[in-house]
């Protein structure tokens, strides 16, 4: 009998209502904390008396410390215990929230943000409880894609709560509401989740941790860095790019070896060899890759322009582009989960991305032309993308771990997530404004939208080679 097997023993129907219950808090805290700001930096920038491009650098921080916390937080939470490192987030995240709420100046805004950062490996962290208190495939399954679902926004209320609290309130009365949000999520995971740390004993790699660390932050500040690139060419920033690429490179090396050497390394390298590992996240990063700027980014600032776009204003795109897709995610994604372990976490994640391909494709040659079928492009990458691609990607980053290390892949995941955002946010862009000189802007929008689409298919062509997890299926 599995470990798994003796927790799910001893949980009842209750006890997993009460444990959803905590997840979903949890998730929910995150994820607004991550996305209700968003509406609000104009606001943010008017009362701190900060330009837009530092507030938006704030930002960058948090979901940049979020990728660093996310690599080395799960695996700490097997070796400590998982519950109380996912109380020890929240609470961080209460601690950012009122630093940011009180802040005086731009300086300390930053600090809250980090701080709040300590919060990224939320949503992993929650499977992996639900996973070790859950044996059953088909219930996990459709818990699973319920609480992974919020990771693509709270159905749209997100956005609109934050810009309603921004106008009538101010910026700080969000971060207020983010304490709230933390301090209940607090309590909710301290009185119904159960503790495990299967790992309980070893000694954590501290020294693994601090060269994965400086990898990927160094790689992360490349890219943001050499996105400013895209609006004017610098030869400093460019150099800086590079080093910090070589820094990143050197960094990985001493990770690579310092993992062969230790006595109980964060990874072992044989896991980073197998397919089960690196096909996973290579199709993690370019899915990101290739959709994550196109509906954050590239579609809405499209719809708004008035030439060559259709002149609509922020509010409506926000209620006919950004809100169907979040909420259609947030509706498919326990539908989703719950067919992963009959029809294959696999086969569901390539329709996923076969139906975001599609997606691109009528954006692309249809929805630049025509606002309808703009709207139906994002209403299809929101079932196909948010609410099966995405839930697939986080699944199969908790069903294919190590069984010995089971902490590790889903933090690696959440790096790949946002590895692939911020090249999506450097590659993408860079296409528009290189293209943009040939003077016909919807042929630049078009070739954006198509270098993405190819990312996806790229991103298909990746996720063929990721193995089944079978014991996480249903046999046949």
């Amino acid at each position: 009998m599995t470990t798994a097997t003796l927790s799910e023993t001893k949980t009842g129907r209750g006890n997993i209502a009460a444990l959803m219950t905590a997840l979903l808090a949890a998730c929910v805290a995150f994820q607004l904390n991550a996305s209700m700001l968003s509406p609000a930096l104009v606001t943010m920038g008017e009362e701190l008396k900060a330009d837009q491009a530092v507030i938006g650098l704030s930002q960058t921080w948090f979901f940049t410390a979020a990728a660093l916390f996310s690599l080395f937080l799960p695996r700490l939470s097997d070796i400590v215990g998982r519950k109380k490192v996912l109380v020890g987030m929240m609470l961080l995240m209460a601690v950012g929230s009122v630093i940011a709420a009180l802040a005086p100046d731009i300086t300390w805004l930053f600090v809250g943000r980090v701080i709040q950062g300590v919060s990224g490996p939320t949503v992993p962290l929650c499977l992996i409880m639900l996973r070790s208190a859950v044996s059953n495939p088909r219930k996990y399954g459709t818990l699973m894609g319920l609480i992974t679902a919020v990771n693509g926004g709270v159905a749209g209320v997100d956005s609109f709560v934050g810009g309603y609290f921004a106008e009538h309130y101010g910026f700080r009365s969000i971060f207020w509401l983010m304490v709230v949000l933390a301090v209940a999520a607090t309590a909710l995971i301290m009185f119904l989740a159960s503790e495990s740390k299967p790992a309980a004993g070893t000694r954590m790699d501290w020294l693994g941790v601090f060269f994965i660390v400086v990898a990927v932050g160094a790689l992360l500040t490349a890219l943001n860095e050499g996105s400013k690139l895209v609006a004017s060419f610098d030869s400093g920033t460019l150099m800086l790019s590079l080093a910090l690429v070589l820094v990143s490179a050197v960094a990985f090396f001493a990770f690579w070896r310092t993992e062969q050497r230790a006595a109980q390394p964060m990874v072992e390298t044989v896991h980073l060899r197998q397919r089960s590992t690196w096909a996973p996240l290579l199709t993690t990063t370019l899915t990101m890759t290739g959709i994550f700027a196109v509906i954050n980014g590239i579609v809405p600032a499209y719809v708004q322009a008035a030439s060559p776009g259709f002149g609509v204003g922020p509010t409506e795109m926000s209620l006919i582009i950004l809100t169907p897709y979040a909420l259609l995610g947030w509706v498919v994604g326990p539908l989703s989960g719950k067919l992963a372990p009959v029809l294959g976490y696999t086969k569901v994640l390539r329709i996923g991305l076969l139906g975001s391909i599609a997606a691109l494709a009528v954006i692309a040659f249809l929805g630049l032309h025509s606002l309808p079928m703009m709207i139906a492009g994002t209403v299809l990458l929101g079932i196909m993308y948010a609410g099966t691609v995405n839930i697939m990607l986080n699944g199969l980053g908790v069903v294919l771990s190590p069984a010995g290390n089971p902490g590790f892949l889903p933090g690696m995941n959440a790096g790949a997530f946002n590895l692939g955002a911020g090249l999506s946010f450097l590659i993408l862009p860079a296409v528009l404004v290189a293209t943009s000189a040939l003077g016909d802007a919807t042929a630049s929008y078009l070739t954006v939208v198509v270098v993405g689409l190819a990312l996806t298919v790229a991103a298909f062509a990746a996720s063929l080679l990721i193995p089944k997890p079978v014991e996480a299926e249903v046999a046949a």
